[in-house]
């Protein structure tokens, strides 16, 4: 009761997770914390981004200890952070080029996540005015309304700003698209290390490694998330229509004849057209249905391996070792299996002198 009572309790987010240490922000300030043994002891782990109960001693030094981790409303794997508000999904119009192609993958599994999106388009400065007006309006018939950005000139970056206001924003885009320089213009403490683009690739070099939360201005979050040049799909195919707006519309206005309809080769599919992004559709239609008839394919997972939490909360498999070539003889059964192979010899040896005697 005498520690209690010395102590202060506070209400933090996770910004950084190094090791067995988290960097957590509260209201006023920013504390460096361990994690109370009890939640390590019920599986509990703190993850970036998680809003957590902190006790400062009463001999501030700017450290602290996890004693509670609330509920989370929601958990990406990848990148491991919780409770994100918010995803912007950042492309450059230029340097790397802007791939329709790329952009409709990555836009489908942002849209998988079922958090809310917006897309940013960076780079204005490096292309004409009917560049960017032919892009901004060839999205816009995809069902989106991109915010249109350069970090050099400053364009729409009072429109993203206030997009990004009080939430926890995952910025996210493949590398090279200007990810860690639009943080380094939204917060200029931070000052993120930026590496340029590839002249004969025409890809960028990533340079963030891990996932870390920054303070915005005025209020909320924003992470750099270590970026992946292309991003898994691994949603069920039926689901697959639920992650192209075009779709949906299409299906707000007729609805096609069978409830399972794949929007494939089916008789009178409402779906079915010339719209932009319907060879994408039907390209990962076949990815996702080949991918499921392989799963279905093996064994029961289950049978083969065991679930296991990472470092960082995330989940994954390891082989389980069931084979019997596999594990160890324990001592104990080394041990009785050398005296019976002792007794065994020599009742065969008394066998063999009896039988001599005889």
């Amino acid at each position: 009761m005498r520690e209690e009572k010395s102590e202060n309790r506070l209400l933090g987010t996770v910004m950084a997770v190094q090791a067995n240490y988290y960097f957590v922000c509260t209201d006023d300030k920013e504390l460096l914390c361990t994690c109370r043994g009890r939640l390590k002891k019920i599986g509990q782990k703190a993850m970036v981004g998680d809003k957590v109960k902190v006790i400062e001693p009463a001999v501030r030094d700017g450290r602290g200890s996890i004693v509670e981790i609330l509920p989370r409303h929601n958990l990406l794997s990848r990148p491991a952070i919780a409770n994100v508000d918010h995803l912007l999904l950042l492309f450059a119009l230029k340097d790397p080029p802007l791939e329709a192609w790329q952009l409709s993958r990555f836009l489908v599994k942002a849209e998988s996540t079922q958090i809310k999106l917006s897309l940013c388009l960076n780079k204005a400065d490096l292309v004409t005015d009917t560049e960017r007006q032919d892009w901004h309006s060839r999205v816009q018939t995809w069902g989106y309304e991109p915010i249109i950005v350069s970090v050099t000139s400053q364009l729409g970056m009072s429109q993203l700003q206030a997009r990004l206001d009080g939430k926890i924003t995952i910025l996210a885009g493949p590398s090279g698209v200007g990810k860690s320089t639009l943080t380094n213009a939204l917060i200029p403490e931070v000052n993120q290390r930026v590496n340029t683009v590839s002249g004969k690739l025409h890809l960028g070099r990533h340079t963030t490694r891990h996932v870390e939360l920054f303070s915005l201005p005025g209020s909320g979050f924003i992470a750099d998330s270590p970026g992946f040049n292309q991003p898994d799909l691994q949603s069920e195919p039926r689901e697959l229509a639920l992650y192209f707006p075009e779709i949906i519309k299409l299906l707000s206005e007729k609805n096609c004849q069978f409830n399972d309809c794949l929007h494939r080769d089916e008789p009178n599919c409402a779906v079915r057209g010339d719209w932009e992004r319907y060879p994408h559709y039907l390209k990962f239609l076949e990815e996702l249905t080949e991918l499921s008839s392989q799963q279905q394919q093996k064994p029961d997972l289950e049978s083969q391996v065991k679930l296991k939490i990472g470092s960082a909360g995330e989940h994954y498999y390891e082989p389980k070792l069931e084979s019997k070539k596999y594990r160890r003889l324990s001592r104990r059964e080394k041990h009785q299996t050398l005296q019976e192979q002792v007794r065994y010899q020599t009742v065969e040896e008394l066998a063999a002198e009896f039988e001599e005697e005889e």
